[in-house]
């Protein structure tokens, strides 16, 4: 948790940043009936009724400091996806010479995805500059990438998208729409915050002494 929590003090640096990573399925669903556009003095209208289309699989990248998110639409989350989302990393950067990755322990989020997907000269290429960092087990609520889901559940989540295609270009956009405003997020839970929130978490050291 500590790692964490410092790796969001360091400073802005396109030689070395930070990002988040987070991941969320949704359901896709298309529409049985044209929905009717809202008009003066009318709400706009659907039918309750759908056709479930699957489910996609949306990644979530940030970075925090920068003000910047990017989503990946994809059909699973399997080790193969994951090493895919770290190539997109190492393209997004082509100037670090360190990527810190903040992510949740999940079993595909590791370095042996890279291996299991790439040639081993470009998986060890990446595995060098891409520092992954897990989140506590318990802990992914450390993870900033969530905070740009709750937007997403505000906005583009809340639409009846059929298709890979369509969720993408929703999801172009309102990325777009807030990289061009560029707010860097004010991560305020520090150490002290952490250590008196979750004091249960440290040893007592006054008490084991006695």
């Amino acid at each position: 948790m500590e790692e964490v929590i410092e790796t969001y003090l360091l400073p802005l640096d396109e030689t070395h940043p930070v990002v988040c990573f987070d991941e969320s399925p949704l359901q896709l669903l298309r529409e049985v009936r044209e929905p009717i556009d809202a008009a003066p003095g009318r709400p706009r209208r659907e039918d309750y009724e759908y056709e479930r289309c699957g489910v996609a699989e949306v990644m979530m990248l940030c970075q925090p400091a920068a003000g910047l998110r990017k989503c990946m639409v994809m059909a699973h989350r399997r080790k193969t996806d994951f090493a895919a989302v770290c190539k997109e990393i190492d393209r997004m950067f082509p100037k670090a010479h360190k990527i810190t990755l903040v992510c949740d322990n999940l079993n595909t989020h590791t370095v042996g995805a890279l291996y299991a997907t790439f040639p081993a000269e470009e998986a060890r290429r990446l595995a060098r500059k891409i520092d992954i960092r897990h989140t506590p087990k318990h802990g992914s609520w450390l993870n900033i990438a969530e905070l740009e889901f709750a937007v997403l559940g505000k906005t583009v989540f809340k639409k009846r998208i059929a298709d890979n295609e369509q969720l993408q270009r929703e999801l172009d956009a309102i990325c777009a729409e807030r990289n061009a405003q560029a707010t860097p997020v004010r991560w305020q839970f520090n150490l002290r915050k952490a250590r008196e929130k979750m004091a249960w978490a440290y040893p007592d050291i006054l008490k084991e002494s006695n």
